[in-house]
């Protein structure tokens, strides 16, 4: 697929196996049997900072709802009922790192800004080695912390595998052991098969993605255009006014 919006792409697969990395260990089925479907593509005029279309798509109630409800999402900012985001993110994707850094910044600048955060691992073993360990992270310290941890993580060069994770962790103060546990639990597996299935259902297919109302919109559409729905948002409690 070819985009303007900028965007990691990713090929889905039946299935995704890890080698053990730091004690961690995963498989993880891909697929969204039994959720109810996005509708129409590129529902809304959204526009890149660029000038190409964003690729979006309108959601049923049901997969907004459903967003939030998640396990393990994490909700930085303002309170709920405020300006609401959420990111589908790869700790591997040099354009959700870009991302991050954008959004740290409108967080700062926009008290009223709530970011939820929805590990979203599907580019690489590496990457979801990675989310098991910030998901058990995540089990252990505040929202805040984990925010912390997460702009961490986005902080260095290099792929973010497992040990890169579990090393940034221990920094943190955790206890090696515990997160180890934490980290290769069916739980966490259980919540990294929830995000995929969500994701697909939503028609995901890059990353970062976000989830805005009752909108998906595919790709990172640049610090501007984001700008621009937070204004819509708090203008009009839409996308686009």
């Amino acid at each position: 697929m070819t985009t303007t919006t900028a965007g990691h792409y990713s090929m889905r697969l039946g299935k995704v196996g890890c080698a053990a990395a730091c004690g961690i260990a995963l498989q993880v089925a891909l697929g969204a049997a039994g959720l109810p479907a996005r509708a129409g593509d590129n529902a809304y005029p959204l526009r890149a900072d660029d000038g190409s279309a964003i690729p979006n798509a309108r959601v049923s109630p049901e997969l907004a709802r459903a967003v939030e409800q998640l396990p393990d999402v994490v909700a930085v900012g303002g309170r709920e009922g405020g300006v609401t985001i959420t990111e589908f993110y790869d700790l591997n994707c040099p354009y959700c790192r870009k991302a991050a850094a954008d959004i740290a910044d409108l967080l700062r600048r926009n008290k009223d800004l709530r970011i939820v955060l929805v590990s979203f691992p599907v580019l690489s073993v590496a990457s979801i080695e990675a989310a098991r360990v910030e998901l058990g992270v995540r089990q252990q310290v505040s929202p805040e912390r984990f925010y912390e941890f997460h702009r961490k993580l986005y902080a260095g060069r290099g792929v973010v595998d497992g040990a890169r994770a579990f090393a940034a962790a221990k920094e943190l103060g955790l206890d090696a052991a515990v997160l180890a546990e934490a980290a290769n639990s069916e739980e966490v597996t259980g919540t990294m098969k929830s995000h995929v299935k969500l994701g697909d259902a939503l028609g995901l297919i890059a990353t970062p993605s976000f989830v805005v109302k009752d909108v998906a919109i595919n790709g990172y559409p640049g610090r501007n255009a984001m700008e621009g729905i937070v204004r819509s948002l708090r203008r009009c409690n839409n996308v686009v006014c």
